[in-house]
């Protein structure tokens, strides 16, 4: 909206008190690790930039255009929860400063109740001497007809009599069902008639409970509270670990970083767009060693990130200068999406496939070590694994990269999943020499016992035979040959004329 007229850290204050009903607790939680990261900072440049004039489009045509600051264009909610945050903060502000935030408030056509009240709030606490009430004309309006509604109730005990009538008549009820009680444990309680301040009466019913309900209760409360204690403990020893580890890896971080780490947090966070100085912030990753790399990711919680925030971390990713290096690129690749690939139960989002792509494109060999490899090595790949590995090979691999795949297979158990990668990779006809198609035929002797059914192995055995006969010599036909004894789809015969055809040795 108007993210772009602030500077970065008063943009994370900004998208904070955008976020919600909490925004202003938001904020402060933000300004404080600000304040952590850099003791100087100074919310100067925030409230500047929220006084400073802004020509405002008119609602319905025909108006003309108007100047108003700028903190007036925003949504009611900002508003209330900017001046939440104010009262929450103002010590370190200015009193100048906040005068000023709180006359261009006023220049708002159409304030809102709780904007108005809170207003008037922070002038009382500055001084300002504002002797107008807090509530608005309207607000007193519904006061006074509330209390015409209570007319004959202002003589002494009048209001007492309105809010216990209720009560009266609920105490006489469990009353007459403390009496049953009482008479079962052979226990007899006594009542007595109600004064106008109650308070006999009340602290009588309390004893009646408490004598009548006290046995009942206190087996049943101690039960519950060794469960409730048991939950506790388990939870707290759970997430001891945790706590003792976040503050070990920010400590290992320099400062710079720490800062760096927080404002990426933030944007990771924001459901707003992000702008060319919101990516800038990334830059940061080239200043980081393995060992850092790590614990940025881990702070960040990668593996956790929802898939809709992927394309925005990837674009600001690849928009670096200059490139990641291995390592790093590697680590972010493994931490942010190993394991949504490996969790995999059906298609990958169209996030997800996006994301992939564009890292696997310019960041090939580290998508192939730390994505690939430890998929294909995964024991529970499925088609939605499958399926994805083929998109990546058919678009973002070359020649190069599709033989470091095939050679990643022949250390692995095959399955379906893997037979369907292995006959894409076929399908793409990687330049195979002879020493890598003699370790693939032996592969595929060895495999075959256990796909004497598959119609995708008969079906990638087919592409061998007709795609490469060129590369089959006379030891590699005799492997085949026996190999295809053991099949029994319906490709056997068509496998068995493939193999006749080919006569060079």
């Amino acid at each position: 909206m108007f993210l772009s007229r602030f500077d970065g850290q008063s943009k994370l204050l900004v998208r904070s008190l955008l976020s919600g009903a909490s925004g202003a607790h938001r904020a402060v939680n933000v300004f404080h690790k600000q304040q952590r990261a850099n003791p100087g900072v100074s919310l100067s440049n925030l409230m500047e930039t929220l006084c400073r004039d802004e020509i405002a489009c008119p609602e319905t045509d025909g108006r003309p255009l108007t100047v108003k600051p700028l903190v007036c264009l925003f949504p009611a909610l900002f508003k209330q929860n900017l001046l939440s945050f104010i009262h929450l903060v103002y010590s370190v502000l200015p009193r100048t400063t906040v005068l000023r935030v709180l006359e261009c408030l006023r220049q708002d056509p159409h304030p809102s109740s709780w904007v108005t009240a809170l207003v008037r709030q922070l002038e009382r606490n500055l001084r300002a001497h504002n002797e107008e009430p807090l509530y608005t004309p309207l607000c007193s309006h519904r006061l006074r007809e509330l209390s015409q509604r209570f007319v004959g109730f202002s003589e002494t005990g009048g209001w007492t009599r309105c809010f216990t009538s209720q009560t009266v008549q609920s105490e006489s009820q469990s009353a007459s069902r403390l009496s049953d009680l009482g008479t079962q444990r052979k226990r007899k309680g006594s009542f007595v008639i109600l004064d106008s301040d109650g308070e006999e009466t009340g602290q009588q019913s309390k004893r009646i409970k408490m004598d009548v309900c006290g046995g009942e209760c206190v087996d049943a409360e101690e039960q519950r509270n060794e469960e409730i204690s048991a939950g506790l403990e388990d939870d707290a020893a759970a997430e001891a670990p945790a706590k003792e580890l976040q503050p070990t890896l920010c400590d290992a971080l320099p400062e710079h970083i720490k800062v760096s780490v927080l404002q990426i947090k933030e944007l990771l966070e924001s459901q707003t767009e992000w702008d060319q100085s919101s990516m800038d912030v990334f830059k940061v990753l080239n200043d980081c060693d393995p060992t850092q790399m790590e614990a940025l990711c881990s702070i960040l919680c990668l593996p956790d990130l929802p898939e809709q925030t992927l394309p925005k971390l990837c674009s600001s990713v690849l928009s670096l200068s200059p490139d990641l290096g291995y390592s790093t690129a590697a680590t972010i690749i493994k931490s942010l999406l190993l394991q949504k690939v490996l969790s995999l139960s059906e298609p990958a989002s169209r996030c997800l496939v996006t994301t992939m792509t564009s890292f696997c494109s310019r960041y090939t060999r580290p998508m192939c070590y730390t994505l690939i490899r430890p998929v294909l090595e995964g024991k529970n790949i499925g088609n939605s694994q499958a399926e994805l590995l083929n998109r990546l090979i058919e678009g973002c691999l070359d020649s190069h990269y599709r033989l470091l795949v095939l050679q990643m297979t022949f250390k692995i158990a095959w399955s379906e999943a893997v037979l369907s990668i292995i006959h894409s990779l076929l399908d793409s006809k990687p330049d195979l020499n002879e020493e890598m198609f003699t370790q693939f035929t032996e592969q595929l002797v060895s495999q075959s016992p256990q796909f004497t059914k598959s119609v995708k192995f008969a079906k990638m055995m087919l592409t061998v035979l007709t795609k490469y006969s060129s590369h089959v010599t006379a030891v590699h036909k005799h492997s085949l040959s026996g190999c295809l004894m053991l099949n029994e789809t319906f490709l056997k015969k068509s496998l068995q004329a493939a193999l006749k055809r080919i006569t060079h040795t």
